[in-house]
This record gives C-alpha cells, structure tokens and sequence, in this order.
C-alpha cells in the first residue's frame, strides 16, 4: 500500500479514532516528457529565487501569501496546522444521509481508504462501518486537507472505510440554461427507451470488461516507433449516427442490437421486455354524409387484439 497521505482521527460524537488516509486510486496514463523537437533534447524547469538569481533545492521552498506585488507573507506548515479549526487534524463527522440521497455532483475527484491507526481504533473502526453498512447511510464529514478546508463522504466498501471528498454547494453550476426546449414523447417511446435500458443492464460494472482502448494503443504507437516500424492497424471505428429520424425504429434496433450482444439472438431473456407495438394510423373521416347518419347510432366497442 502507499503511504499515509494525511493522519489524525475521526470525530464521532464522543467517539475519537484515531486514523490514516491512503489513496484509493492509481493512475495507469502513460506521460510524456517535453522536449526540444529539433534535438530530442528534454525541457527542464528550473526553480530561481528572483532576488539573488539561485537555483534552488526543494527543501528550501516554502509557501507565501502575495498582499502586494513587494510584500509576501511567508506561511509555514507549523503555521497551517496551528490554525485554530476542528478539522485540521480530525474528520469531524456533521451528519448523516441516505446514499441515495446524496447529489453525485458533489463528489470530487479523490478517494482515500480509511485505515486505523493502532490496537486502539479497531473496536471503534469496526463500530462505524458496521452502523454505516446496517443503515445503508454515509457519513457526511468536513477535513482540512491540502490548504483548504473539504466535504468528505465516509462509506464502507467491503470490510474498509472509504472517504470520498465533496464539492461545496458554490462550487456546483446551476445547469437549468442547459436544458433541452419542451418536446412531445409519446408513451411507446419512453417504453422503448425502458425495454433498451433493461436489455442493457448488468449486476456489476465489472461483468462488462472494460478496457482503456485508448493507452493500448498509445503503448502500441510508442512502441512500434521505437521498433522503427509502423503501429498495428486497429479496427475501424463505427461512423457516428446521423440525425434519427424514427425514433422508434432507432430504439428497436438498438434493442436487437444488445440482445445480440449478449447472445440472446436464439431467445428472449426473461426479464427483457417486448418493445411496444405501434399504434395502427388512425382511419380517414368519413364523409359528411355517413357521418351525419351515424350521430345517432351507438359507439361501438373496439374489439380487443
């Protein structure tokens, strides 16, 4: 496992555990280095002190705060974590909600396993998942981390503690110019959507394979370049769709498609849903005449398919 990444404790009511953050993810991107098209030669950064033109060592960087362009306020670690806030170094538990409850927008980008920190914390650790997972609830938290204060979202994920960090609500934009003008759908269409969706659903992501596409073959380019030879040719891709036109007649395809791909062309799966039938054009009016005659007749029953 990496290293701690930030260390305090969780704060549960009267309850304190002590505890570690490591990160939940890694990243598998291929990068790059920039260099000097003309010679292969690589592009460095340097770091120079503008007063007195040095170069200079990481450990003799700090950070500061501009007032003005010729006075900077020099703000160290000892600084940071004396700051008189709660979460600087605990995870200060606020509330608790449903997981269905919580707006996916307001996730941020970085997970972190929860580990305990010493004998001490497992009784403590093991109460919190075990009260989350029992009431399918999350914990909804706020932490100092990385100069600034953060949401978190603590869950368990199997037997560990999971922290997700969150977006303030400022930091959400309000998509309502976004939205689509008001359309017309007709039942048999939302039913087409609902039958493709169904067709399409899986129990777990894992089940559908997924591959980065995309870094196998930029580690094929890489290295059929360093082979001097050219890259293996790829499948092409499917041209993108047109304007859909009949929009019932996309659906069905599409659902014939998945079933296809699923290998149920010899038989339906059970849980699959006929698409809807469409509904008959409605018959021409009659003539005048005729229709002046049958005002008085009684409507018939329309028989049953």
């Amino acid at each position: 496992m990496p290293h701690a990444l930030w260390s305090g404790a969780i704060s549960f009511g009267l309850v304190t555990l002590p505890c570690k953050l490591e990160s939940a993810t890694e990243s598998h991107s291929i990068a790059f280095r920039q260099i000097h098209t003309e010679d292969g030669g690589r592009i460095r950064y340097r770091k120079v002190c503008e007063l007195d033109g040095q170069e200079l060592p990481e450990e003799e960087i700090g950070k500061g705060y501009e007032v003005s362009r010729d006075n900077v306020i020099p703000i160290t670690d000892e600084d940071l974590a004396g700051m008189p806030l709660p979460s600087v170094r605990a995870i200060e538990i606020v509330s608790f909600q449903e997981w269905s409850a919580i707006d996916q927008r307001h996730l941020g980008e970085a997970s972190y396993y929860v580990s305990a920190d010493g004998p001490v914390s497992a009784k403590p650790y093991t109460l919190l998942r075990e009260a989350l997972g029992r009431t399918q609830k999350v914990a909804v938290a706020k932490v100092a981390m990385r100069g600034r204060e953060r949401l978190a979202l603590l869950r368990p994920v199997g037997d560990v503690l999971v922290l997700h960090t969150m977006r303030w609500d400022d930091e959400i934009r309000d998509p309502s110019e976004l939205a689509p003008d008001a359309v017309d759908l007709t039942d048999e269409e939302v039913e087409g959507a609902l039958a493709l969706m169904e067709t399409m659903t899986v129990e777990h992501l894992a089940d559908l394979e997924l591959v980065d596409h995309y870094r196998d073959a930029l580690a094929e380019v890489i290295e059929a370049k360093a082979e001097h030879r050219p890259p293996q040719p790829v499948s092409e891709a499917p041209e993108p769709a047109g304007h859909v036109v009949d929009l019932m007649a996309a659906l069905e395809a599409s659902v014939q498609e998945a079933r296809e791909r699923r290998g149920e062309t010899g038989g339906q799966s059970g849980t699959v849903h006929e698409m809807p039938k469409k509904k008959p054009p409605a018959k021409k009016k009659a003539t005048a005449k005729k229709t002046t005659a049958k005002k008085t007749a009684p409507a018939r029953r329309r028989k049953s398919a």
